[in-house]
């Protein structure tokens, strides 16, 4: 663990029959990002969104009122933006870096999902997104 780091309990997030359930979400993350099979996609780049959900234990943080009892999501974001920085063809690659980053990253979640989004796909008509969500 790094120095200076939040110390997290054991297993915040391990989930059993007794405990408080949240359901955790840092929705809406944008990114300018340069993915895409067409060129101009990976020249002028396009914008994207990428959501994280997680089921968490709520019950020590409702009463500590302490991050070490809960997900830092500002650590979520900043695994989900290094991604973000790495260009690939496919919104599925993207997806599946994220989703292994954040695995690697948090360990104890037993339950999360990742959305990316890709606005205005170039579809050859109206789209309002093309998006791939990866769910554990």
């Amino acid at each position: 663990m790094e120095k200076g780091a939040p110390q997290y309990r054991q297993n915040p997030l391990r989930l059993s029959d007794t405990e408080m359930i949240g359901k955790l979400e840092l929705k809406g993350m944008r990114f300018h990002a340069y993915h895409g099979c067409l060129e101009s996609e990976r020249q002028n780049g396009g914008e994207y969104l990428v959501d994280f959900t997680t089921l968490v234990d709520c019950s020590d943080a409702e009463h500590d009122d302490a991050l070490a009892d809960t997900i830092d999501y500002g650590e979520v974001y900043e695994v989900v933006k290094r991604e973000m920085e790495i260009p690939s063809k496919l919104i599925e690659h993207v997806g599946a870096r994220i989703f292994r980053a954040i695995e690697q990253k948090f360990p104890d979640l037993t339950r999360f999902s990742i959305t990316v989004s890709k606005l205005n796909p170039p579809v050859g008509g109206p789209s309002d997104r093309a998006s791939i969500t990866y769910n554990k």
